[in-house]
């Protein structure tokens, strides 16, 4: 992969944004010529930078205003198990984030559903895929923040 520099970032950055961007709107916003630009931004897709361009949608206005953080201890940590725990996890619709952790807890997983009922639901759901030493599960009251941007300001700039 090759170093990315202040084009590179700004073209990151302003996707970040908004990931709709035609490359006129965004050589334009970077103040770069439309060629050059979309040769960077086919080099950013194709080495994996940009994994992928999604739309962001209000997960309230849908019906799933409920975000569970579940903290799930357990007995088993061969790789065998966990290929198969973590396969069985990633499938459920509910799991938007799926960690392995360090310290005392061994996954975390971030849920969203529409209530209590739903969660009881996906809890229920999740017991059933393997024997658990224990399933702690924490309601967020309030998002204060929540971005998917990335502090591209913390990555050192060449070029």
């Amino acid at each position: 992969m090759n170093a990315l520099d202040k084009y590179d970032h700004a073209i990151l950055a302003a996707l970040q944004i908004d990931g709709s961007l035609s490359v006129a709107a965004l050589s334009e916003k970077i103040d770069l010529s439309s060629t050059p630009c979309w040769k960077r931004l086919k080099r950013l897709e194709d080495e994996g930078y940009i994994e992928r361009r999604v739309a962001i949608v209000n997960r309230e206005k849908i019906g799933l205003p409920v975000t569970v953080f579940v903290s799930v201890r357990t007995g088993q940590h061969d790789e065998k198990w966990l290929s198969k725990f973590a396969a069985a996890v990633t499938a459920l619709p509910e799991v938007q984030e799926f960690h392995r952790m360090s310290g005392d807890v061994d996954y975390l997983l971030k849920v969203v559903t529409t209530d209590i009922q739903g969660y009881d639901l996906f809890y229920k759901k999740l017991i059933k895929i393997s024997q658990l030493y224990g399933v702690s599960s924490a309601f967020s009251m309030e998002q204060i923040k929540s971005t998917t941007a990335l502090p591209l300001g913390l990555v050192a700039k060449t070029g």
